[in-house]
């Protein structure tokens, strides 16, 4: 506003207390307020310059492999699981790797879900059974997996290797949790070699490093370690391991 124009604003009487500006007209005819208008027609105020925030919608969730645990079930969320569980197990989603590793074990889950077996085979190295191993079958049967596991199904006094032999045989898939102790025990051809033999040639296998890599696997067992897994160390804990498995092979 250039200074002339301020001195006759200061000079000048609105006319709104008697006149009204309740038309454009009076505001125009008012010897001040009709500046007022023109100087606020004439030139832009800051707001004018100032770029409006523009709305940036949120990035789409990660689909799921498939739906939530609650909708899977006959009668939506009721059952006997925990709703601990459930809740632990609902909407998993999958990268693009993950669903190729664990879709076609989910398949033959599928081909065999009318058949009374456990959900897992849990093979391990007799070193880890009361380490990783046992950690691994706590978090799968606290997602109400049903995973056979020697430690809690073998009776005292049986033949070990006929009780495995049976497990094995009612499993719907199979866990390999790979560790340094499973890579020893392979090499030794101990009893974990056995149950590897039968469970590769089921195709319904699932190899977890663990403490260890697949391409140390590959130097003991080139057959296990060409088959798609996880590492636990791309996870933030091996809970989060648990709950992909279990979305994996439970069917209700």
């Amino acid at each position: 506003m250039s200074e002339p124009l301020r001195t006759i604003l200061a000079m000048a009487q609105c006319t709104a207390p008697r006149e009204g500006h309740r038309t454009a007209s009076g505001a125009a005819n008012c010897p001040v307020c009709r500046y007022r208008s023109s100087s606020r027609s004439r030139y832009p105020s800051y707001s004018d310059y100032t770029p409006r925030p523009t709305y940036a919608p949120p990035a789409a969730p990660t689909p799921t492999r498939y739906s939530s645990y609650a909708s899977r079930r006959p009668g939506g969320a009721s059952g006997a699981s925990s709703s601990s569980s459930r809740s632990r197990r609902t909407a998993v989603s999958y990268s693009t790797s993950e669903y190729r590793t664990l879709n076609p074990v989910h398949e033959h889950v599928v081909r065999l879900a009318d058949t009374d077996r456990r959900d897992l085979f849990l093979c391990h190295a007799w070193d880890d059974r009361a380490g990783a191993a046992l950690e691994f079958y706590d978090l799968l049967t606290g997602l109400d997996v049903k995973v056979w596991f020697s430690e809690k199904d073998v009776p005292l006094g049986t033949p070990l290797m006929r009780q495995i032999d049976k497990g094995l045989k009612n499993s719907r898939a199979g866990i390999v949790l790979v560790t340094p102790a499973l890579l020893r025990s392979l090499n030794a051809e101990g009893i974990a070699d056995k149950e590897l033999s039968v469970l590769l040639s089921t195709g319904r296998v699932i190899p977890i490093a663990h403490g260890t890599t697949f391409h140390e696997l590959l130097d003991v067992s080139p057959l296990l370690a060409s088959h798609s897994g996880l590492t636990t160390s791309d996870y933030a804990s091996l809970e989060e391991v648990a709950i992909k498995i279990a979305d994996t092979v439970l069917l209700d």
